[in-house]
């Protein structure tokens, strides 16, 4: 037992309690080198929730000197120095004001101002975050009354985030968005209150040595004060932390519903939308291709209501009264035949007009050489399909042959080859004409 005692010995390696508690006093003061250290700090702050860098916040978080009169006032309380905690309390609230300015300033001035996942995450608090402040405040003023400070400091700092939660209060402020204001500005005050508490547990464990006695009236308004605070941040704190679970749980369910009822048969979605507050649960679907009728619709309402944490959920299947699927693939196999048709429409075309080509072109070299067999004094021939546009606008078409030769056909001689020209080039139009 003298062991388990010895090992969770607070005593062991204490500061000497004046320097400890003069250290705490030098703390709490806020002008000059800290009160630019805190503005700084500030802009710090506000430029990584701005740009939503983890690292500058990290980094404002590190050089804030806020954790000063929060533990100064805790300290105070434990050791009934009003004076002290009066002191604490007015600096404190010194750099609280001076925070909210320069943020609300900053963030105004800004032209950035879409809503960030780390504004996001200081606006929400609940008992958890009463857990951090509370475990880090008591680490926090462990560490302050050792002799060796070691490196617990910069993690407090860093876990109980005070600057965050007030930059993003100051971002309410600036964008008129109260719900982040309060939300913010709430997630400060649990810190700054469980953080003192932290602290004035500790200093009583340790047992330092009241300023002044004080009767037991004294002692009991302090502790319903101090009890007060506690029921004020715990009790919002705890229904924010139900709502929280409630709504991870919804989340959680809905999508082993989606994948059950949907994923796993194939149907592929394109729209997904869910909607959870106090008043409302909703989740609207939309899908590729597959359509659902009233009934099942109704039926898959049934089976999302018998989980107990999507019980009351309206689900709304987003679509149109025609199957635009079916219409749209209607639509393209019409297209492919209209496509179809105009193709072989074309092809006849070019058939008809590759025909009248090959009729109109005559082998003028080898009918020359059958020609000659005949009427060897014929030196020269063309023959070319010829159309004659008529003074009544009518047409008239014939196969004109031109030749040369070596003297002037006779009558006989001149019938006998345009006969021959019409059989040998299947026409009846056949008209000759000799090369002047």
């Amino acid at each position: 037992m003298r062991k388990v005692t010895d090992l969770l010995n607070l005593r062991d390696g204490e500061d000497d309690r004046a320097k400890t508690l003069e250290a705490i006093k030098k703390n709490i003061t806020f002008k000059g080198a800290n009160l630019w250290i805190l503005a700084c700090a500030i802009i710090v702050a506000s430029v990584g929730l701005n740009v939503n860098s983890t690292a500058v916040i990290i980094g404002a978080m590190l050089i804030s000197p806020l954790m000063g009169p929060i533990v100064g006032a805790g300290f105070a309380l434990g050791i009934y120095d009003f004076s002290l905690l009066k002191k604490s309390l007015n600096n404190l609230l010194i750099a609280t004001v001076v925070s909210l300015a320069v943020s609300t300033l900053y963030f105004y001035l800004s032209p950035f101002k879409d809503v960030q996942s780390e504004l996001l995450a200081r606006t929400s608090p609940n008992i958890y975050d009463i857990l951090i402040a509370f475990f880090g405040g008591v680490v926090g003023v462990i560490a302050v009354t050792r002799s060796e400070k070691g490196n617990p400091i910069p993690g407090v700092a860093i876990a109980t985030a005070l600057m965050p939660p007030l930059c993003t209060a100051g971002y309410g402020l600036a964008t008129a968005q109260w719900t982040f204001f309060v939300g913010a500005f709430y997630l400060y005050c649990i810190n700054c209150v469980f953080i003192g508490i932290a602290t004035f547990l500790i200093i009583k464990y340790l047992n330092y040595p009241a300023v002044k006695q004080v009767d037991e009236k004294h002692q009991k308004r302090v502790k319903y004060t101090i009890a007060f605070l506690i029921t004020v941040m715990l009790v919002p704190s705890s229904y924010l932390a139900y709502s929280l679970y409630r709504e991870q749980q919804f989340k959680k369910n809905i999508d082993l519903f989606i994948e059950n009822e949907f994923v796993d048969k194939g149907y592929t979605i394109v729209y997904k939308k869910t909607n959870f507050n106090a008043k409302t649960k909703k989740l609207e679907l939309a899908f590729l291709s597959r359509r659902f009728s009233s009934l099942e619709i109704k039926d898959l309402t049934n089976r999302l209501n018998h989980n107990k944490y999507l019980n009351g959920t309206q689900l709304q299947i987003r679509q149109d009264s025609t199957d635009r699927y079916n219409a749209l693939k209607g639509d393209i196999l019409n297209q492919i035949k209209s496509s179809e048709n105009e193709m072989n429409v074309k092809d006849i075309k070019i058939m008809q007009l590759e025909k009248e080509l090959t009729k109109n072109k005559f082998d003028n070299r080898q009918i020359l050489k059958e020609t000659r067999v005949l009427f060897p004094i014929i030196s020269s021939l063309s023959i070319t399909k010829s159309t004659f546009i008529n003074q009544n606008d009518s047409t008239t078409t014939i196969t004109a042959v031109i030749y040369d030769a070596s003297k002037n056909l006779n009558k006989a001689e001149n019938e006998k080859l345009q006969k021959w020209l019409n059989e040998r080039l299947s026409v009846k139009d056949v008209e000759l004409f000799r090369k002047p």
